[in-house]
């Protein structure tokens, strides 16, 4: 893994890179894990779907640019292969919650980034407001949680 990544794990910090840009971000707070841990408890395949639905937390994954992201939640279809790395497998859906401080992080700098990378649904929930963005290269919709959202896979999830 890269150096810089440990050095950013040791300060209790957690470091993305990108399109080549290092963008540092304090660790979450207990409320952040909360909101992860929900809505993870609610993703579920779809009846008929060929997707697994196989969601992980705060795990790095490695995108054909370079870049280097941190989603709270990653949705993919199938286990992905690497465990001791950074995980290449493009994931379908990505979840980020909100932290204080860093709403531009998640709102304008996560979901061009994500589409442009193949991922098929961003979904952005602020805890405390309850606003639940859900973006699709299609367009976007505003909701407010808690909401019930079918990925383009076939994997449901509520925010």
């Amino acid at each position: 893994m890269d150096s810089r990544l440990l050095q950013a794990e040791e300060l209790g910090v957690r470091l993305e890179i990108v399109n080549g840009l290092p963008i540092w971000e304090a660790q979450p707070v207990y409320k952040h894990q909360k909101a992860v841990d929900r809505i993870r408890g609610t993703i579920r395949p779809r009846s008929g779907t060929r997707c697994s639905c196989v969601h992980i937390a705060d795990v790095y994954v490695s995108f054909p640019d370079g870049s280097l992201k941190r989603p709270d939640i990653a949705v993919f279809c199938r286990e992905p292969d690497e465990e001791e790395t950074a995980i290449t497998l493009i994931p379908e859906a990505v979840i980020e919650i909100i932290s204080k401080g860093y709403e531009a992080k998640d709102l304008q700098i996560a979901p061009p980034f994500y589409l442009a990378q193949g991922v098929k649904d961003v979904v952005v929930f602020n805890p405390y407001t309850l606003a639940v963005l859900h973006v699709r290269r299609d367009g976007a919709h505003q909701l407010l949680s808690p909401a019930a959202i079918v990925f383009e896979c076939g994997c449901t999830v509520e925010v």
